[in-house]
């Protein structure tokens, strides 16, 4: 039940979002994911959401550990 619509629209999405690397910011993760930056805040902070790596003092989600948590539980 792909929809080929919302396939592309997320294309574009990850491609605005990581302009060439795999790598995104909390801001930049929360707009591929259509959030708001601060709900990846809370998320993270309650030990929900997407995975994510800390480098340093910053925080950085991986595009594909996003989409995986985006499309839900594998069966």
């Amino acid at each position: 039940m792909n929809d080929p619509q919302a396939d592309h629209a997320s294309a574009i999405r990850a491609a605005s979002a990581k302009k060439g690397s795999p790598f995104l910011s909390t801001k930049e993760a929360a707009f591929y994911l259509g959030l708001k930056p601060h709900t990846l805040v809370k998320m993270r902070m309650q030990t929900r959401g997407p995975k994510h790596r800390k480098h340093g003092r910053y925080i950085f989600y991986h595009i594909d550990e996003l989409e995986a948590w985006s499309k839900g539980p594998t069966p």
